[in-house]
């Protein structure tokens, strides 16, 4: 499929979706929700796909959320237009998070709305030091969307993740690092190489027990812990009778470096 709003690439096991309408700080309109969620479907379904990184075009702006002059177009009906980019969004967010592959976020610019939401939902993420994060929703009277209410106050713990949604405090990438949202600060000009590293370095593990890392801590919440421990002996037991799991098992005993296939 040919994307007009996003970038999709592969490589040595990598995704890179980037988004692509600088113009308008890579705001997310009905295509490009729709296209995210086609992408999403692509990394989940593609045993290619080791990692991924999300990143955003230009220097100014990761992701700045909806497009509100599209919604301003569309008042008298926006209740069906905001329904049907969630359905899209909200899709995309499940498959990256229920997907294999690790998901990085690569934070270049603003992350406001959606995006803030977005970056939330990735499993790790690099900021440069110029970007900024920020709820927005209740800014213009809106409410969150983007899975960000089942992720934020994970991140961040239930108090900051309310001072974010009620004030609308804009975080730094130092105040980001600090409250636990990103992983790492770099300078702008190593954003791309520091996210790319990253990524081939979990591309080059053993991605279904980086896929059940990711299960585990979702369920994690909401299950008591002789379930949760349950659903940790099931994984780790599938983990070890895997072709990775073996040839880690192997490489540790052999102490040489683990040759992960993703199998």
């Amino acid at each position: 499929m040919a994307y007009t709003t996003l970038d999709y690439e592969l490589s040595d096991g990598v995704a890179w979706i980037t988004f692509k309408r600088p113009e308008r700080f890579n705001a997310l309109d009905p295509t490009m929700a729709r296209e995210l969620c086609d992408v999403a479907n692509r990394c989940s379904s593609d045993r290619a796909v080791r990692a991924a990184v999300m990143t955003g075009s230009g220097e100014q702006a990761f992701c700045a959320g909806g497009d509100v002059s599209t919604f301003a177009e569309h008042l008298d009906d926006i209740e069906v237009l905001v329904k049907e980019m969630t359905t899209y969004l909200h899709t995309a967010v499940s498959r990256f998070a229920r997907m294999r592959a690790p998901l990085v976020a690569a934070v270049n610019g603003v992350a406001a709305g959606a995006g803030f939401s977005l970056v939330t939902c990735c499993d790790l993420a690099v900021a440069a030091g110029t970007a900024t994060f920020t709820s927005a929703y209740t800014r213009i009277g809106l409410t969150p969307d983007g899975g960000s209410t089942h992720f934020l106050a994970r991140l961040v713990g239930s108090r900051r993740a309310m001072e974010l949604y009620l004030t609308n405090r804009v975080l730094s990438a130092a105040e980001a690092l600090d409250w636990g949202l990103v992983n790492k600060v770099v300078p702008p000009e190593q954003l791309a190489a520091e996210a790319g590293a990253l990524a081939r370095r979990l591309a080059e593990g053993p991605t279904a027990a980086h896929g059940g890392v990711k299960t585990l801590l979702q369920s994690a919440a909401s299950e008591s812990l002789e379930t949760q421990m349950e659903l940790e002996t099931r994984s780790i037991a599938a983990a070890g009778a895997s072709a990775d799991g073996r040839e880690g098992i192997r490489a540790f005993l052999e102490k040489r470096p683990a040759r992960f296939t993703g199998a």
